[in-house]
């Protein structure tokens, strides 16, 4: 297999945008006074790597996006190559760069916000994110991002996988935007081909997160996954508003829901309503895992102000556990996290 390579770019606005971008890496003349902020696009690039016949793998790399300022990316755009199954972008908080594709757990970038938060998760060809208006995500100079590819090579002969990210600038937006990861980890799932639903189960609404508004949602299961279903609801027992119902869900291209206007969750008023629907074919039993072998019952929302990157779940199996991570110090949910983030550094 060769060494991966990964290329940076900061090159000048797509058509579409004003023509007159000032030159790359430099701060637009009418932009904010602050002259960390600067403009343009910032590409960068996971791959290629060799895939070799019934491969499949995660695999990550940390890159920096050489960015000579602080950004406001309004748009993210990815592209995913032949055997991609789903990539995430992240930003870290800190690090080394590691520009060859590495094992990593997937998903692990999800359970640890303080070490950094994902911006986009893609499991299409080709998706563009676009914040609502005046809404971005502001980066540091020299971000350091990393790249998760989840791929799998199904044909007989070595295959090329690889991927990019763009990250789209403005300047002037005055709203952060964030990231939630929500689910539950009991699954516990009977070899056959008759339709076993997990759910639905019902998460509160933490109150760091009151009030704010989620404009984009998309649900993940595994391999066996047939359907995902969230909606805000008062409590466990009303069906509630629905936010996430894809008429035809495809657990490697699940559908990303725009919701316009976004919706508001009300401080201190109820919480997630979701299930999720498998037809075990595997001639075993499944459990909850992050490895492809393994089931998920998750969803993911792009929301907004940033009141922090979190990852959120109800649990049965574990005591009946409502929690959300990070979490404040000294309570019992952050032991939790704790023990969460632990096992997956």
């Amino acid at each position: 297999m060769r060494r991966a390579w990964l290329r940076y770019a900061c090159v000048p606005m797509y058509l579409g945008i004003a023509a007159g971008v000032a030159a790359c890496g430099s701060p637009e003349n009418d932009g904010p006074p602050d002259a960390n902020f600067v403009t343009g696009t910032y590409r960068v690039t996971w791959g290629p790597y060799t895939a070799q016949p019934g491969e499949e793998g995660t695999k990550c790399i940390d890159v920096s996006l050489k960015n000579p300022g602080l950004i406001q990316v309004h748009e993210i755009y990815n592209h995913l190559g032949d055997s991609s199954h789903h990539f995430i972008v992240y930003r870290k908080a800190s690090g080394v760069e590691n520009l060859t594709p590495t094992d990593c757990v997937p998903f692990v970038g999800t359970l640890n916000p303080a070490n950094g938060a994902p911006l986009m998760v893609t499991q299409k060809a080709e998706e563009t994110l676009t914040l609502p208006e005046n809404v971005v995500f502001t980066l540091q100079q020299d971000q350091l991002v990393r790249l998760e590819m989840h791929y799998v090579n199904t044909t007989d002969a070595p295959m090329e996988v690889t991927a990019t990210a763009e990250f789209r600038t403005q300047l002037g937006a005055s709203i952060e935007a964030d990231f939630l990861f929500a689910g539950t980890p009991d699954i516990d799932l009977n070899s056959g081909t008759a339709l076993q639903t997990v759910g639905p189960v019902y998460l509160p609404f933490v109150p760091s997160l009151a009030d704010v508004n989620i404009f984009a949602v998309t649900g993940h299961t595994h391999k066996m996954g047939t359907d995902v279903r969230v909606a805000v609801a008062s409590g466990p027992n009303d069906p509630g508003q629905s936010i996430y119902a894809p008429q035809s869900f495809n657990w490697d291209e699940p559908e990303t829901a725009r919701l316009t206007p976004p919706m508001q969750l009300v401080s201190g008023n109820g919480g997630f309503r979701f299930s999720c629907d498998y037809r075990n074919t595997t001639g075993q039993r499944l459990g909850f895992g992050e490895n492809a072998d393994d089931e998920m019952c998750f969803f993911w929302l792009y929301y907004y102000p940033s009141k922090g990157a979190k990852i959120c779940f109800h649990t049965d199996q574990q005591g009946g556990h409502d929690v959300c991570c990070p979490a404040d110090e000294g309570t019992d949910d952050a032991v939790i996290c704790a023990l969460v983030t632990n096992y997956f550094p």
